[in-house]
């Protein structure tokens, strides 16, 4: 059965979004397809996310696609598709290095308004993170952050500074725990 899905699918790679979710992200087998088939309902006859031109877990907001600079692996576009409840709000940029993998729940929050007139959107850095970064339920990033290459932060952490390459980060607000040791260097 599993030989006679894939002969089907490897048929009709013609299709621009099946040889993407076949072929580029390698979701078929690692999503369900029930959820693939609702995230799609819900951005191309809802119209929710109608922007967002990869899968996007159909209880996840994004604002601001455009200021979205992003690998299309594999790791990261599934974590799009299976996280849900997530917040991508990009005014002011976000981004995203290879191998990003988050949980349920996340916040990327890069910009605020302002105090006395809501309406206006205060100017801040865009939020970078790294290569390699693995972000626990839960967690909110606050405007111009920096997370450097191999980190780890921990679930329900508020992240409301710059962290470097190869830590471990966990807290409200967030802090280094130790070295990330895990990684191997060259």
């Amino acid at each position: 059965m599993k030989n006679i899905a894939k002969g089907l699918l490897n048929f009709f790679c013609f299709i621009p979004c099946i040889r993407n979710y076949h072929k580029q992200w390698k979701l078929f087998g690692r999503v369900p397809f029930g959820l693939l088939w609702i995230s799609w309902k819900y951005r191309r006859i809802y119209g929710i996310n109608r922007g967002v031109r990869f899968p996007l877990h159909f209880t996840s907001r994004i604002i601001g696609i455009r200021n979205i600079r992003m690998t299309n692996d594999p790791t990261t576009i599934g974590s799009f598709a299976l996280s849900g409840d997530c917040y991508f709000q990009a005014l002011n940029g976000i981004e995203i290095g290879r191998n990003f993998l988050f949980a349920p729940g996340v916040k990327l929050i890069s910009s605020n308004h302002g105090f006395e007139d809501k309406s206006i959107i205060e100017k801040a850095d865009p939020i970078r993170i790294g290569d390699n970064v693995w972000l626990g339920a839960g967690v909110i990033i606050l405007p111009g952050v920096s997370i450097g290459n191999n980190v780890i932060v921990g679930a329900g952490s508020v992240v409301t500074k710059s962290f470097p390459d190869n830590v471990i980060i966990a807290g409200n607000p967030a802090r280094e725990i130790r070295q990330n040791t895990s990684i191997k260097t060259e």
